[in-house]
């Protein structure tokens, strides 16, 4: 019998890629990975992707969670949480450290585990320590699933703003003048650590911004006029981080500008400005989330300003060996001068945040910048690269 006369068994049609988007996490910026997740579940093309939406709770439980973005914003000044969302509040999600295992596995007291099946990608939208940090992008390598955005050094480098610094000033880009009190510094003596501070105020003079080393969101950041409010901010500081930052002022405007990873290599966004904030002290967490600061975008520059700022950018993103995706923050002096601040390897995501938006302006929609993101983890390979 000839194989044309056979019974042919229908054709399967490829599996789509499934996309893991794991949020929550440890930090104290919990919930804003909360709010970007959900922005990031209504944007993902359900046509063209699969999508297991994973939570970490605050206090490290990975879990199963309800693939409900609307419950996933700020209601009411209220923060969402992973906890509201768990589908359980005792099973745990297990992914393999075993590269040739990419399946989720659901384990729950009592129950025999249940595979949730493979998973191709994993989309981070996890901000601050143990996520943005390096320490999730650890976990991903050894288990060699492909994830969005930077790997484990520059995922490092760009959490810890002390070495993220050093790392731009050996590649010779400008940062402004700063101080690290670490914790032993502190712990062991509170005085010589507070004349240290002192002596750099002294230095480049009053008002200082007092912040956690390896903070987000401007979480725990306190500007302080004079000694009086040192102690209460370093303390504030340390609630969130045990080693420190000390800024000067710069006085000037603060730019921002977008990077993204094009398969012919990163390119940058138009920028956007920040306005001062009349009804906030400085930028904090308050203006940022709940009171929604609005942003100038583009940014009101001259069009040397806007392609120097869009270098400086990009170099950036190269000096920290970065991937997928990166927001640089930037000061423009009076002097005329750019000076960067920092940049975040997993900025805010949800369509009113500043990176997306300026996306939008430079032609790239929300839904397109997500699928971006994907496809460039997906090229990707995980392990030295």
């Amino acid at each position: 019998m000839s194989s044309e006369n056979l019974p042919q068994s229908p054709a399967q049609e490829p599996r789509k890629p499934r996309v893991a988007v794991v949020f929550g996490g440890r930090s104290s910026e919990h919930s804003i990975s909360v709010v970007t997740a959900g922005a990031v579940l209504r944007a993902i093309d359900r046509e063209k992707y699969d999508v297991l939406p994973i939570g970490i709770t605050t206090d490290g439980r990975w879990a199963l969670t309800a693939d409900e973005p609307d419950r996933m914003a700020i209601a009411d000044r209220t923060l969402p949480s992973v906890e509201s969302l768990a589908e359980s509040t005792d099973g745990g999600v297990v992914l393999s450290v075993d590269p040739g295992n990419r399946e989720v596995v659901l384990s729950e007291p009592g129950s025999v585990p249940k595979a949730l099946g493979e998973v191709d990608v994993v989309f981070p939208m996890l901000h601050g320590p143990y996520g943005e940090d390096g320490t999730l992008q650890g976990l991903l390598e050894l288990s060699g699933v492909p994830y969005v955005g930077s790997g484990v050094l520059s995922s490092a480098v760009g959490q810890d703003k002390e070495y993220m610094k050093r790392v731009f000033v050996s590649f010779g880009l400008p940062v402004g003048p700063y101080e690290v009190i670490r914790p032993r510094e502190w712990e062991n003596d509170p005085s010589a650590a507070r004349k240290k501070i002192v002596g750099f105020a002294g230095e480049h003079g009053w008002p200082l911004f007092v912040k956690p080393a390896r903070g987000g969101s401007s979480m725990g950041i306190t500007k302080v006029d004079d000694l009086s409010g040192l102690d209460e901010a370093i303390e504030e500081a340390r609630r969130h981080d045990p080693k420190i930052l000390v800024e000067s002022l710069l006085r000037g405007r603060e730019i921002e500008c977008g990077v993204l990873e094009f398969e012919d290599g990163p390119r940058a966004s138009v920028p956007a400005e920040i306005p001062p904030v009349t009804s906030h002290d400085f930028y904090d967490f308050e203006a940022k989330y709940i009171d929604s600061a609005a942003g100038l975008v583009p940014a009101p520059l001259t069009e040397e300003q806007t392609a120097e700022v869009r270098r400086l950018a990009v170099d950036a993103f190269d000096a920290a060996s970065c991937e997928g995706l990166v927001r640089a923050d930037f000061f423009l002096l009076d002097s005329g001068e750019f000076v960067i601040n920092e940049i975040n390897t997993m900025p805010g995501f949800t369509p009113i945040s500043m990176y997306p938006r300026m996306w939008q302006e430079t032609g790239v929609s929300y839904p397109e910048l997500v699928d971006r993101l994907i496809q460039a983890a997906l090229r990707r390979p995980t392990g030295l690269r």
